[in-house]
């Protein structure tokens, strides 16, 4: 077999990949057609909620709680799609029969799992732009996005919705749904994503430095307004691990036979 002979199958191969996480993408958004209209609402109203609701319960504010808020949308917008609404389809999912359908196709795991997370990275886009044009509005804003901004996106995206797979897959499905629905209330309240970290006791404060969620803040803001916040090396490597491991957990649980 010649170089050239070589250089064929490894073309072919790339394409057959492509093709089929491109069939298998397809597959998975028409599945969603239903509810992909009701995905994109939500989203409308969590980012306008997040930023009218806080506005309403801060009340008169400063500029540094006004950046915080006007970027805090948009982080939280791209978290609840990763941690929330993806173990809650995901387990419905697993109830009704189909994730175990799809376990029996011919199609590598590592296929699967790229389409799911790059599919959930597409559909948060429209809550990340909501949520950016209602924070700049609200709060007087201009949001000045770097080119930092879509691999930042995509690594946070990417990071969440394979926490949320993973804890989908590890967990029992009525399980994961109730985690899912108790991580509403952390994101929201106990997370410093809108606000600062220092508002928050001690203790909170140390275990957030090492959980993925408040370097996921610190990325976004640093990716929207570069001028008024810093993204330390901690943070970054906080944010990569925790990506790496959620995706090796994510393949780990979906090759495991139930």
């Amino acid at each position: 077999m010649n170089n050239s002979e070589i250089v064929t199958l490894k073309k072919e191969k790339k394409v057959s990949f492509l093709a089929q996480l491109g069939l298998m993408m397809q597959w998975q958004l028409r599945r969603m057609t239903e509810s992909l209209p009701l995905l994109i609402v939500l989203q409308i109203m969590l980012a306008l909620a997040t930023v009218g609701g806080y506005g309403l319960l801060v009340g008169d504010t400063d500029r540094v709680s006004e950046l915080y808020l006007a970027t805090g949308a948009s982080t939280t917008s791209l978290i609840t799609i990763g941690l929330v609404l993806v173990p809650q389809l995901l387990s419905r999912s697993r109830m009704e029969g189909s994730l175990d359908w799809l376990k029996t196709l011919p199609v590598a795991r590592e296929i699967f799992l790229i389409s799911d997370l790059l599919i959930w990275s597409v559909i948060a886009l429209p809550g990340l732009m909501i949520s950016l044009i209602a924070g700049s509005l609200r709060f007087g804003v201009a949001i000045t996005p770097t080119l930092w901004l879509i691999p930042t996106m995509l690594l946070v995206s990417l990071t969440s919705a394979s926490v949320g797979y993973a804890l989908t897959l590890i967990l029992a499905p009525t399980v994961a749904q109730l985690a899912s629905q108790i991580l509403v209330f952390v994101i929201l309240l106990f997370t410093p994503i809108s606000f600062s970290a220092e508002r928050m006791p001690e203790w909170a404060q140390f275990i957030h430095e090492w959980l993925p969620l408040e370097s996921m803040a610190d990325a976004m803001r640093f990716a929207l307004l570069p001028e008024n916040f810093n993204m330390t090396i901690r943070s970054w490597i906080v944010l990569v691990v925790w990506g790496i491991i959620a995706i090796i957990a994510a393949e780990l649980s979906l090759q495991r036979r139930d």
